[in-house]
């Protein structure tokens, strides 16, 4: 009866250790996952984190922001809370600040957003975006062109979006730009990356820049749910744009026989 009794107790502490060891893998697992991720988006607990936030390309008022960006910004706030970061909200023409001493995610494409247009001349100068009247907007990267497609019955339709992230230099906190077509390719960009952070970090490394076009595919039936890496333009991307050839001379007239100087 004591033998029982003692098998028992052991076998209830053996369980018990085993439990306990086991909840404190997962945790330090958990916790290393959370460090790798705060230090991918340059988020350390307590630290603030730059939302900069877009316009509505498409309304009259300047303070009118799409609903799908809204959206975007909403899951943006998520990751933010999750890293045990504070989140600091600002309008894209109401930025005056530098880079480097916040993380920052910039939400828009270059017509809404003055800062995306800074983020692209600063280290992105292959990345053009062209808004041609009765043209579909197309991302010009290098020679490559990235056309948007309208959903229409017979065709699907997509959208592009830019998802770069930006290493600022000198131990700085990196920026994130989130330039789309559409709004509905922004907030699919921000999914993306959410999801893909451990894909990314394994690829360009916690502190690298890349630079990747994304295709959001069939967005009026499926949202922003249905994203594929279309490629990494990282290279033409950072590349400086191509000078155009020079024109050569006009060739000097000949004068006809019998002519006057």
């Amino acid at each position: 009866m004591r033998d029982m009794l003692l098998n028992i107790v052991l076998g209830l502490l053996t369980s018990a250790i085993g439990a306990g060891a086991g909840w404190l893998a997962q945790s330090l697992r958990r916790r290393r996952r959370l460090e790798r991720s705060r230090a991918f988006f340059g988020m350390p607990a307590g630290t603030e984190c730059l939302l900069v936030v877009n316009r509505h390309s498409g309304s009259p008022k300047a303070t009118s922001v799409h609903r799908d960006d809204v959206s975007a910004l909403m899951e943006l706030a998520v990751l933010v809370n999750a890293c045990s970061a504070r989140p600091e909200v600002v309008a894209h023409d109401e930025v005056r600040q530098g880079l480097g001493h916040k993380a920052e995610f910039c939400l828009g494409g270059p017509s809404s957003n003055e800062r995306t247009v800074a983020h692209l001349n600063w280290r992105l100068p292959g990345v053009r975006f062209s808004y041609e009247p009765g043209i579909l907007g197309a991302i010009l990267v290098g020679e490559q062109e990235f056309v948007l497609e309208r959903s229409t019955e017979e065709t699907p339709g997509h959208s592009y979006v830019l998802l770069a992230r930006l290493d600022t230099g000198g131990g700085g906190r990196p920026v994130f730009l989130i330039a789309g077509q559409v709004a509905i390719a922004n907030h699919a960009a921000v999914r993306y990356l959410v999801a893909n952070q451990r894909l990314l970090m394994g690829r360009h490394g916690a502190h690298g820049s890349f630079a990747l076009m994304l295709r959001v595919v069939n967005p009026v039936k499926y949202g922003p749910d249905v994203v594929e890496l279309v490629a990494d333009v990282t290279a033409a991307a950072t590349a400086p744009p191509t000078a155009p050839a020079p024109r050569a001379p006009a060739p000097t007239p000949v004068p006809s026989p019998g002519s006057t100087a």
